[in-house]
């Protein structure tokens, strides 16, 4: 019985290379699926409250907590996070990937180095040393002294909602945190949908009459919005189940990450910290349903 199938490897190398690749990827998919369904089966379980016990029974009282104020002020607060990330991604790096694009060779490959290189070091080590830099007694502070600007900064953290005793305990120093971590996953898919459009729709702008405002806004921004929607998927899904940086830099106040870890670790509330999971899948679904309808697939 071997024979034939050892033939066959030999007949068809191209397709048997084929074949060994996909036996593995099929696997992978299968256990990949095979924990989405888990997770989706164990948010209609629910806790007992006296036993601590998971009940395996059909029960939508986990969703039914999602709905509690407390939970839905923890959703909301992700999203317009995530919101309020991307847009401040995209108004940061669409200057810079234009300038990736249109410049010369030698300056396109520095400026995408310098793009890059964040991405190099550790993830924790950088949202570290972005605690010490907002700190009280960090960087930001010593220079804001120098100014004589102290006003300026009490008059920021003494904000609602976004203040705090200093910018590393604050709303205001988590998403500068984000935007900050997130930037390079903007820039580049930007980048790419800025160098497919024709110098020649450009130019044919300007000989039109067209000034700066006006071939950026018809011409420039809706061709390489595409590369805008692609680049929120990235810092949208990211922010949207990040759980290192809300614990890191600012005050108590959860996101959806840290709720998820603290219901399925210390809370030991597994169909909870399911159900709380569920969001964050159910809010990027449509986000990519929109995203797929401007075109942003073709800009990745």
């Amino acid at each position: 019985m071997l024979r034939p199938i050892a033939r066959f490897f030999y007949q068809h190398p191209n397709l048997s290379l084929a074949l060994l690749l996909a036996i593995p990827l099929l696997w992978l998919g299968i256990i990949y699926f095979a924990s989405l369904f888990a997770l989706l089966l164990q948010s209609f379980f629910r806790l007992d409250d006296f036993t601590g016990q998971v009940i395996r029974e059909f029960s939508l009282s986990s969703y039914k907590q999602l709905f509690h104020p407390a939970n839905l002020d923890i959703i909301l607060r992700t999203v317009l996070m995530a919101l309020a990330v991307s847009l401040m991604c995209a108004f940061l790096a669409f200057p810079l990937a234009y300038k990736m694009a249109k410049s010369q060779f030698w300056l396109k490959s520095l400026l995408y180095l310098l793009v890059l290189m964040p991405l190099w070091s550790s993830y924790v080590v950088r949202v570290y040393s972005w605690k010490l830099i907002l700190a009280k007694e960090g960087v930001i502070s010593y220079t804001v002294k120098l100014l004589h600007l102290e006003w300026l900064l009490k008059w920021v953290l003494s904000l609602p909602l976004i203040g705090g005793p200093s910018l590393s305990v604050s709303l205001l120093g988590t998403f500068i945190v984000f935007v900050y971590i997130w930037l390079p996953y903007m820039v580049l898919p930007i980048a790419a949908a800025i160098e497919r459009i024709p110098q020649s729709l450009i130019e044919a702008s300007q000989d039109l009459g067209g000034h700066g405002g006006q071939t950026f806004w018809k011409i420039i921004f809706p061709l390489a919005l595409p590369g805008v929607v692609a680049g929120s998927i990235f810092t949208f899904s990211l922010t949207l189940g990040d759980f290192i940086i809300p614990g890191i830099i600012g005050n108590s106040q959860f996101f959806l990450g840290q709720v998820v870890l603290l219901q399925q670790g210390t809370a030991g509330n597994i169909p909870l910290a399911a159900a709380f999971s569920v969001v964050p899948m159910l809010i990027m679904a449509i986000y990519l349903t929109l995203a797929q309808r401007m075109g942003a697939f073709r800009a990745l």
